[in-house]
């Protein structure tokens, strides 16, 4: 993938939990769209200094910081908190978020990857609309398993490997620390210039499916949208 992101301390953060299955699809998910950078801790009310920074903007096309809420308190002191997603390793860490600074917003999208099955399965409103095949991590390099989220929606270059388009993770590789100057982040991408048969397993860990498939993905999954990989 292109552009790393830089790495935050994970201190104090929580990991959310392992291989996530949809068994009830949500219609919507509720998302924080943060105007300013934040910090998020481990409990709401945490000491600011405790916590790590999450930026305002994504580091390879500038969009907003999305991030799926998980759910909500107010505090004594009446400051509203948000429990949120959010990027980076380890895999599937959460943290609280202050409320003020952020917009609230709703997708009614959701992703399911099976790596055995092999097929990436979308939803709209709780609802399964479409399903494609996929090329997944190879056995040294596998695709993490959990739930994550869609950073950013990347239009690639113009002949770039993995394009036209790529859906960048919040998930990282946990065999490449490190790819081609990036954190080892996981990507749901095109097969532009790259090897392997939909079904196949043959990549360092991202999603590959096919032009036309990648094409319809990217034009309606936006940042924030959640996505989870199961067996």
């Amino acid at each position: 993938m292109a552009a790393g992101l830089a790495a935050l301390s994970t201190v104090l953060l929580m990991p959310a939990a392992g291989d996530a299955q949809l068994a009830a699809v949500p219609k919507t998910q509720e998302i924080a769209l943060l105007a300013v950078p934040h910090v998020a801790v481990a409990r709401p009310g945490d000491a600011i200094a405790a916590g790590v920074t999450v930026a305002a903007r994504r580091p390879i096309t500038g969009e907003q910081t999305a991030l799926p809420i998980l759910s909500r308190t107010t505090t004594a002191d009446g400051a509203s908190w948000l429990h949120v997603m959010l990027p980076g390793r380890p895999n599937g860490r959460t943290g609280w978020i202050l409320a003020q600074g952020t917009t609230l917003a709703k997708t009614p999208w959701r992703i399911a990857i099976s790596l055995s099955g092999r097929t990436v399965r979308v939803y709209r409103d709780g609802i399964f609309r479409r399903s494609f095949r996929a090329v997944i991590g190879k056995s040294s390099t596998p695709t993490p398993r959990g739930r994550f989220f869609v950073e950013e929606n990347v239009q690639m270059l113009p002949g770039a490997p993995g394009g036209p388009y790529a859906l960048a993770l919040s998930a990282r590789s946990n065999v490449l620390q490190e790819f081609e100057g990036g954190p080892g982040q996981i990507a749901i991408h095109g097969m532009l210039n790259l090897a392997g048969t939909p079904g196949s397993a043959a990549s360092h860990g991202c999603i590959r499916l096919r032009t036309a498939d990648i094409t319809w993905l990217a034009s309606r999954i936006t940042t924030g949208v959640q996505i989870s990989v199961t067996r």
